[in-house]
């Protein structure tokens, strides 16, 4: 019995084939039996595969739908590509998973990464001869940018199969959030991303391969083709073979809901991730090339890279309803197209999506009930910080009533969020992170204000670009209090640092700020954005990325960056970060739902997308939250021990402890300075609308004139 019914799909493109078809069904074929992939022993018996099962499985077909336009060669070698990491993921199942044999997997997947090399052991299984092979006739036609993105993706595909392995031995089901982000990991999609680049012959630029537009592109990309593959495989995988990565089981389990309801909302995020990505190369894509000054070519470049990822999107759908490999009994193939019902089913997304209605009377809101294991700790140096933080932020010129005054800024007191979360520093570390908190919540105060009123998106990007020329070799002379405050910070904190560390943290600063103009562009769209985008940009607009990158900078030179970019440390970061930024986001719902007409809030997208009530959506925020905790919790259980015993080096280990202690002071100390700062409560909220009501100098910032006292009356609430 199927497990649910098969939910309508969005597919608006549709799929076109490959005439080359014929020829790389012959080709791969035979490349696979070269390989040895027709006779891999299964260690029950049997094989891996056989002829007649590589044949209905048809990875040929897949191919030709994904990538309709490349010529016969390139199709052949994409193919192959194909199926090799299907086999691989047979393989390791049929070796690995069902025996849990941990210690085997991580020699199979250590060798395996030897042959992404020029210098090759001999291959000793199907999988290193078809790695060996395809490493050798690809590598030449692609720059090494391009390499060294596809070793990464690769590596990742390869070794985070022992996250599956790991929980599937613990009988674990992972949250909403960490699922989507483990699955690109695993999945491969990101790797298939590269791959357009390759058959499309239209590689990313590498400058740009790491700006927002280009990553979304990608990240949206894999997100829809991993949800639609879950839903297909979902028999498959759960009903039959015992997996638990799934986005329609996480859903089952996290939102207490059946199969099929599941399999619906699976199908929203779907709909959701492609209807982001064409949001994204239709406005965010074009405005970069132009910013930018991109040159033709690679403007042509970026442009069929986009059309080669929706090109696969509809063929890989296509696909999906024909293979033997899923559930799709009784599904017509071919796809709607331009259709009316493929319309209506984006249609209704996009319309709710873009229908908030600001400054609704919402109330007080109860606080939930968190799950916070960790104790809070004060700094002995709280009062010398706020003493010092108010002269601070009076000197940079941010108490000069345009959008704080020294009574507002003293009843933040980011003083004594400061002491929570460096418990330990001296009383100079305590300022300076007392001072970013400011500069950082000024900013995030000044840019609604300043910029989010007249909807001048421009002069934000104008700012923005003065507050990184702040932070360069040769910096201007600072103009304003944002310019004044960075430059001051900047001295203090990146004057000393290698290059390696003092690049990372300005990059997590630029992000930071370009994530307030993201937040402007949503506000002068109405558009609630899209709930992973949301969650991944929120790390940056509540500037806990940059926090991360700062708590990193003493030991710079100890650990190697590439540790902090292990699942392990990943997960750990972005579980504290998410637990953070929620917290706020609960803490703030009054104040930025009804009092500054906000659409940046995770319970109002909860609300948007699964349209449900706030009462249900602060319930599903807090269960998000305390999901995170217990995944912080494992992984500090679990995960860090076996990535220090894997390091090996006692110096990196004390490092990564105190970085992980550090990250518990964090969480403990935003939530209480939430619970007690008057920025949240009512009592204030109200005394800020009846101040902003009487004429004030910060209008100036603001059009006068003909038709502006709406603009005026819109700001000041």
């Amino acid at each position: 019995m199927k497990a649910f019914t098969m939910p309508d799909f969005y597919v608006p493109y549709p799929a076109r084939l490959n005439p080359h078809l014929e020829r790389s069904r012959a080709h791969t074929m035979a490349w696979a039996r070269d390989m040895g992939m027709l006779d891999a022993p299964k260690p029950g018996g049997g094989v891996v595969w056989t002829a007649e099962e590589l044949d209905r499985m048809d990875y040929a077909l897949m191919c030709a739908y994904t990538h309709p336009d490349c010529d016969g060669p390139a199709l052949d070698l994409v193919t192959d590509w194909y199926v090799w990491v299907f086999f691989f993921d047979d393989h390791f199942l049929e070796l690995f998973k069902h025996s849990r044999d941990f210690a085997g997997a991580q020699a199979y997947l250590d060798r395996l990464e030897l042959f992404m090399t020029d210098t090759s052991p001999e291959p000793e299984n199907p999988a290193e001869a078809g790695l060996a092979d395809l490493w050798r006739r690809t590598i030449p036609h692609m720059s090494g940018a391009w390499r060294e993105r596809f070793v990464v993706s690769t590596h990742n595909l390869m070794v985070e199969s022992m996250w599956e392995l790991e929980n599937i031995d613990r009988g674990r089901v992972a949250n909403p959030i960490e699922y989507v982000q483990m699955r690109r990991r695993v999945g491969g999609a990101p790797w298939s991303a590269n791959l357009v680049e390759f058959a499309a012959g239209a590689e990313v630029p590498a400058h740009l391969a790491a700006t927002r537009p280009l990553q979304v592109l990608a990240d949206t990309f894999s997100d829809a083709v991993h949800l639609r593959n879950d839903l297909f495989s979902y028999q498959r995988e759960v009903a039959e073979e015992g997996e638990n990565s799934n986005a329609v089981l996480v859903l089952e389990r996290f939102l207490g809901i059946p199969a099929q309801e599941a399999a619906e909302r699976v199908n929203d995020l779907l709909t959701s991730r492609l209807q982001q990505f064409e949001t994204t190369a239709l406005t965010e894509v074009p405005a970069l090339l132009a910013d930018h000054a991109i040159p033709p070519h690679e403007q042509a470049a970026v442009a069929l890279y986009a059309k080669g990822l929706q090109d696969w999107q509809s063929g890989g759908h296509e696909w999906h309803m024909r293979s033997s490999r899923y559930m799709n009994e009784g599904m017509a193939t071919q796809p709607k197209g331009l259709g009316m019902s493929t319309l209506r089913i984006g249609a209704g997304k996009r319309v709710r999506q873009h229908s908030h209605v600001p400054f609704e009377r919402v109330g007080p809101q109860p606080a939930p009930e968190f799950h916070l294991p960790y104790p809070l700790r004060m700094s002995p140096h709280l009062d010398a910080a706020r003493r010092y933080s108010v002269g601070w932020a009076r000197e940079t010129g941010f108490l000069d009533g345009v959008v704080w005054d020294e009574a507002r800024f003293k009843g933040i007191d980011l003083a004594h969020c400061a002491s929570m979360i460096n418990a330990d520093g001296t009383l100079e570390e305590v300022c300076l992170a007392t001072d970013w908190l400011t500069w950082g919540t000024y900013g995030d105060d000044y840019y609604p204000v300043a910029f989010g009123a007249t909807r001048d998106v421009a002069r934000a990007k104008a700012l923005n670009e003065r507050l990184k020329a702040v932070m360069r070799d040769s910096p201007p002379e600072p103009v304003e209090p944002m310019e004044r405050g960075l430059a001051d910070l900047w001295r203090r904190t990146a004057g000393n640092l290698p290059e390696r560390a003092r690049d990372g943290f300005r990059t997590a600063v630029e992000e930071m700020i370009d994530s307030w103009v993201w937040e402007l562009e949503n506000q002068a769209a109405n558009r609630i954005p899209d709930p992973i985008d949301y969650i991944e940009m929120r790390r940056r607009t509540f500037g806990s990325d940059m926090t991360a990158s700062l708590a990193r900078l003493a030991a710079a030179e100890v650990v190697p960056a590439e540790i902090y970019q292990t699942r392990v440390m990943r997960e750990l970061e972005t579980a504290a970060q998410d637990y953070a930024c929620f917290t706020n986001d609960l803490f703030s719902y009054q104040k930025e739902i009804e009092f500054e007409g906000e659409l940046h809030n995770m319970v109002l997208v909860v609300e948007n997308f699964l349209d449900v009530d706030r009462v249900t959506a602060r319930a599903i925020v807090a269960d998000l939250m305390n999901e995170r905790m217990r995944q912080f919790e494992h992984i500090l259980a679990n995960g860090l021990p076996a990535l220090l015993a894997r390091v090996g080096d006692p110096g990196v280990g004390r490092v990564l402890e105190r970085h992980a202690a550090m990250l518990k002071d964090w969480m403990a100390g935003i939530m209480e300075w939430h619970r007690r700062c008057v920025r949240y409560q009512e009592p204030e909220l109200l005394r800020l609308r009846a101040e902003s009501l009487a004429p004030l100098p910060r209008l100036s910032l603001l059009p006068s004139g003909l038709g502006t006292s709406a603009v005026r009356l819109r700001a000041a609430r």
